[in-house]
């Protein structure tokens, strides 16, 4: 297949609702629809869009106690909106994305419904083709931090690029990390020797350590990085749960801000960032720049050095039965 030139590519910046996935999946068919309308053929979501990021782990205080029932119940209500794959939640992303003509690279909250690994969460991220079928099932390596209260650790049957096509049926490499997986250098470099033309990079806002981290990814992987972040406030933490002073006083205190921004792989911001509110951000890639950008540094090519440095990804398949 010819490579392609350009593709227009979009991020949607949404304000998903963690107690309700038709709800997010709703705000996600809306945005992805005037992403399209507006002629993009790539378009990325944040990390756990669907049904949103669990900011609660960080934004409630007494979340980690030992058998706390709380925090229980909020884990189950999560639970009952995350989506399984295959699910019909699953067959609405498949849709969407035939609809639009689009790839889509959604991050949700996976849940495991049977077999093994059964009840549990991981972070995930789907990428869709237009034809919706999905090309790449990736699962975040390590959760960060507080997050391990949630999610189990995912696997490298996902560490990888895939190829789709442009709406003129040419083909590009597209990939996506979670979050603090773009600071395991290892993974980074995972990605890297996959040839990403166009590459994911999903946070739940895009803050100022993010956006290095992004930017430092365009720069050593010479490709264009879609940083996603999405809008959360306090509002919309669970109810069962205690909240900071500040936030009971002020419920629109925004605890996930955006901040979505658009990077080439030079590491200039070419779009964006967005701040405090949804929307969808927009901008024509020129996939020759990926090559331009390599003759000075390519981290898998003549700045690789294998006669000094051995690298290896280590088979970590799923169990039977998961995705």
């Amino acid at each position: 297949m010819k490579r392609a030139k350009s593709v227009r590519a979009a991020i949607v910046q949404s304000r998903p609702n963690l107690e309700s996935l038709d709800a997010s999946l709703e705000t996600l068919e809306r945005m992805a629809r005037e992403a399209a309308g507006q002629g993009a053929e790539l378009i990325a979501l944040g990390e756990t869009a669907i049904p949103g990021y669990p900011a609660w782990l960080d934004a409630c205080p007494s979340v980690a106690i030992w058998d706390h029932e709380p925090a229980k119940r909020a884990r189950q209500a999560l639970y009952e909106h995350c989506v399984a794959v295959p699910s019909p939640a699953f067959d609405r992303l498949c849709a969407l994305a035939r609809e639009c003509s689009a790839t889509l690279i959604v991050g949700v909250q996976e849940r495991v419904d049977s077999g093994p690994g059964n009840g549990s969460i991981y972070n995930a991220l789907l990428t869709i083709d237009a034809d919706g079928r999905l090309l790449n099932h990736h699962r975040k390596l390590v959760p960060t931090y507080t997050e391990k209260l949630l999610w189990a650790y995912g696997d490298t049957a996902g560490l990888r690029s895939v190829e789709t096509r442009s709406r003129t049926e040419e083909a590009y490499r597209v990939g996506s990390l979670v979050c603090w997986e773009h600071w395991m250098p290892l993974a980074r470099q995972a990605m890297h020797d996959g040839g990403e033309h166009v590459h994911a990079a999903v946070w739940p806002t895009v803050h100022d350590r993010h956006v290095v981290a992004s930017r430092h990814y365009a720069f050593e992987g010479r490709c264009f990085v879609l940083a996603a972040g999405q809008v959360q406030a306090a509002s919309d933490l669970p109810s069962e749960l205690d909240r900071l002073p500040e936030h009971v006083e002020q419920p629109d205190t925004l605890v996930n801000r955006g901040g979505s921004c658009i990077i080439a792989p030079n590491g200039e911001i070419i779009e964006g960032p967005l701040w405090d509110e949804t929307g969808v951000l927009i901008a024509d890639l020129d996939l020759g720049m990926c090559d331009r950008e390599r003759m000075t540094l390519d981290v898998s090519g003549h700045y690789a050095r294998p006669d000094a440095f051995r690298f290896e990804v280590l088979p970590n398949p799923r169990p039977a039965g998961e995705g």
